[in-house]
């Protein structure tokens, strides 16, 4: 079985990369696209291993677990989660080595729209030209934020998040002790990752859990007790922002008509903006005990 008849849905990109590589005509730059949750990282590994290991086995096997010599991962460092230069040298000398057992190389750059211009300048030359045998898989949120001299030289393919049946389907084979595997799907729209990670990541389950109590001071109005909950991040930049992105996801459910979600509509329209606009202070260090306070203010207007 190939590695990418892992990937839940996404039947049309598993064909056309599967008939690629069958043929010999994968380019040798691919951006996989896709919002956070969708799979994009792990539809990476899954092509990464049918490239690499055609034949399956143990070689294979981890690659897709990330821990194979032959899979370079390039990602973003920090806060900013940008994507350093000397990273990126530090890569571009490495594929020049020779593969240790497999047929060629493969770098995956997690979060490719994290490069900056000096990064991405660095990383041309290799991409254009690779050494034989290696494969650059970069992943992205989408084509429009990657910038335009790395897009170029990429063939480019889009992941979707998978129905909420689906994605209710998996986490019941995948995680049969979860009791809440339709509300997961909900709040999180199909988008498998994002629902798998707050089942095996408990810090992410009390974050999530915080983003929906966060979103009950909204619906009651309350800044006082969204001051309370929000004051326990103030030393936590790396918490804000992932108590920010659920909070994002726990709102965008809102606007899906979810049921069971606390806040309606019309609060997740004007919430959303400010909290977008918190994440981005945050990134810029700005004084976070600030930010939170002029947050839960706002959201509970």
């Amino acid at each position: 079985m190939a590695a990418l008849d892992a990937l839940w849905g996404n039947d049309t990109l598993k064909q056309s990369l599967s008939a690629a590589l069958a043929a010999g005509r994968l380019s040798h730059s691919v951006l996989l696209c896709g919002e956070a949750g969708t799979g994009a990282n792990f539809a990476a590994r899954c092509l990464a291993a049918d490239y690499l290991y055609p034949q399956g086995g143990a070689g294979a096997a981890q690659v897709l677990s990330g821990e194979s010599p032959e899979l370079l991962i390039l990602q973003g460092e920090g806060v900013s989660g940008d994507i350093k230069i000397d990273a990126v040298r530090t890569v571009r000398r490495e594929v020049y080595n020779t593969a240790l057992s497999a047929q060629g190389r493969v770098v995956l750059i997690k979060g490719a729209h994290k490069l900056n211009a000096a990064s991405a300048n660095a990383l041309l030359k290799v991409i254009e030209e690779p050494p034989e045998g290696v494969l650059f898989l970069l992943t992205a949120p989408g084509e429009a934020v990657v910038l335009p001299t790395i897009r170029s030289r990429c063939c480019a393919y889009s992941l979707a998040p998978v129905s909420q049946a689906e994605c209710v389907q998996y986490l019941n084979t995948h995680f049969p002790a979860c009791k809440n595997s339709a509300g997961l799907a909900g709040i999180f729209g199909g988008k498998i990752g994002s629902a798998r990670r707050c089942i095996e990541d408990p810090q992410q389950e009390r974050c999530l859990n915080d983003a929906l109590s966060l979103a009950k001071c909204v619906a009651r109005h309350d800044s006082y007790k969204a001051m309370v909950l929000l004051s326990g991040y103030e030393k936590d930049r790396f918490g804000i922002l992932r108590l920010l992105e659920l909070f994002g996801n726990v709102c965008s459910a809102a606007l899906r008509g979810t049921p069971d979600i606390p806040v309606d509509a019309a609060q997740a329209a004007q919430c959303l903006p400010s909290a977008f606009s918190a994440s981005r202070a945050v990134s810029a260090n700005v004084n976070a005990k600030l930010v939170l306070t002029n947050l839960a203010v706002q959201l509970c207007a």
